[in-house]
């Protein structure tokens, strides 16, 4: 067993030897970090150094990159402001040679100015010279003949005013005359209606004549009843199995025949028959008559239209004038003016309805001396209508001026709906004083020598006395005829008015 001390001993030496061997190795890797660390240092300094020197030299490209490029800007803005400078100078060069020229020139004009007034006054001179000799020849004064060669040009210059005036008037007249032809004939072709002719009897048929003595009655008892009641006469002849009905009222002459026919139809002939016959009758037609109103107003598609007015249109269809049915004429108007309407952009069922009332008044029984136009004015205020249809039923023959496009259209179709071929007949007495009218009027002219009405009374030609009357007076001759034949007389269609102005020269040789 080993003695206590000894291990004592070779404990503190173990530790001992523990402690150096640790120290040293402590030392040594002490030694070996700082050789490291000493190694670290100088391969960062070498590394940094690396760097430096790589940023210095991009940092010397970039310099001289930057620099070459500001060299070459210099370069560039040095040769943009020589060429400034050439230009600059080119422009002062030219500026000193307009200027030299502009002097030169300025020079010039005031030479010739100088020189001018020299002549003006030199003119001037002869011109008083001139004056006066001209004055002591002619024996005029300045003034005098100042106002006669104005006088001269006046004159000039109203005849080719009149004759520039002319030639528009005609080109005007050509191209308004071809566009509205164009118009009408294409309306016109568009319609077709059939034309009745205005009688003023009607004839009934009898089954024999044994039923004319039933018709008269005793003492003439039936025939005075019947004629009483429908207020028309009844003609009884030797005619065969008719009688005659006679009236210038339509509806009258309708109720009366109508009547007559049923009562000979009937057998039963005496004055309490009769008068329930007739008030039959007279029942049914005035259902017709609001039916045919109501019918015309349907085809045409105008609606509103108050009772009243239906039956005044409805009425129409028993009155005629110039052998045409109004009724058909008024419908034919209204047609026409929807059509001519649309064509010139108007409105349409306006201008329709004011065609269709223009002639109402003529439906409406008055026992005072009011015209159609008064009495269709005064219906058509009562229905209520607007200003513009009572504007077509006042103006359509011209009595007032038109306020609206569709008035004018209402007179144009009007006349296009009277004056179509074969629409009205004229009597032989009115047709001879129309022509005397259109000469008459013409001849009451100074300076016309004989007027002619000829084409069925379309053309007036005028023959005038060359000595009295000049090719414009001619012309305003013409107009003035033109304007008072429109005011005085009533005709359908378009009159022309031919002005003849000539000179003949007859010498004989003997």
């Amino acid at each position: 067993m080993m003695n206590p001390l000894w291990s004592s001993v070779l404990l503190l030496v173990g530790l001992t030897l523990g402690w150096s061997v640790r120290w040293l190795y402590a030392k040594f890797q002490l030694s070996s970090s700082e050789q490291r660390a000493e190694r670290l240092k100088r391969d960062a300094v070498k590394e940094a150094d690396a760097v430096k020197r790589d940023l210095l030299l991009e940092t010397k490209d970039e310099l001289l990159r930057e620099r070459n490029a500001q060299e070459k800007e210099l370069r560039e803005r040095r040769n943009e402001l020589q060429k400034y400078e050439k230009r600059l100078l080119q422009k002062e060069e030219n500026l000193e040679a307009k200027t030299e020229e502009v002097e030169r020139r300025a020079q010039s004009f005031a030479d010739r100015e100088k020189k001018i007034q020299e002549r003006e006054t030199q003119l001037e001179q002869e011109e008083e010279h001139l004056r006066a000799e001209l004055e002591r020849i002619s024996g005029l004064s300045a003034d005098e003949a100042k106002r006669l060669i104005m006088d001269s040009m006046q004159d000039e210059a109203k005849r080719e005013a009149q004759s520039y005036i002319g030639k528009i008037e005609q080109e005007t007249q050509l191209t308004a005359e071809r566009k509205g032809r164009e118009i009408l004939v294409s309306t016109i072709q568009r319609i077709a209606s059939d034309v009745n002719a205005e009688v003023t009897v009607a004839s009934v048929s009898l089954p024999n004549d044994e039923m004319k003595g039933r018709i008269i009655g005793r003492e003439g008892r039936n025939i005075r009843t019947l004629e009483t009641l429908t207020g028309v006469d009844i003609i009884i002849d030797d005619t065969p199995e008719a009688v005659v009905v006679s009236c210038f009222d339509p509806v009258r002459k309708e109720i009366a025949r109508m009547s007559l026919e049923r009562l000979v139809s009937d057998g039963r002939i005496h004055p309490t028959r009769i008068e329930e016959v007739v008030h039959k009758v007279t029942q049914d037609i005035s259902q017709s008559i609001y039916e045919e109103g109501e019918k015309v107003v349907f085809d045409l598609g105008i609606h509103d239209m108050k009772p009243e007015g239906i039956r005044g249109l409805g009425r129409l269809m028993f009155r005629t004038s110039y052998g045409q049915n109004v009724l058909a004429h008024s419908r034919e108007v209204a047609i026409f003016s929807g059509m001519l309407a649309a064509e010139v952009g108007a409105d349409r069922d306006l201008a329709k309805r004011g065609g269709i009332l223009h002639d109402v008044g003529k439906g409406i029984e008055t026992e005072d001396d009011s015209n159609h136009v008064e009495l269709g004015v005064e219906l058509a205020k009562r229905l209520g209508e607007d200003e513009k249809i009572i504007n077509c039923i006042a103006a359509h023959h011209g009595d007032v001026a038109h306020t609206c496009m569709e008035s004018v259209i209402v007179q144009v179709a009007d006349a296009l709906s009277a004056s179509r071929p074969g629409a009205r007949r004229e009597t032989l007495d009115n047709y001879i004083k129309r022509l005397e009218n259109l000469e008459r009027i013409a001849e009451n002219f100074d300076g016309v020598e004989k007027a002619y009405a000829i084409q069925a009374g379309r053309e007036l030609r005028i023959m005038v006395n060359h000595e009295q009357v000049s090719d414009s007076q001619a012309r305003d001759i013409a107009k003035s005829i033109a304007r008072q034949i429109e005011s005085e007389l009533r005709y359908p269609g378009r009159i022309k008015v031919t002005m003849i102005r000539e000179t003949r020269v007859v010498e004989y040789a003997r």
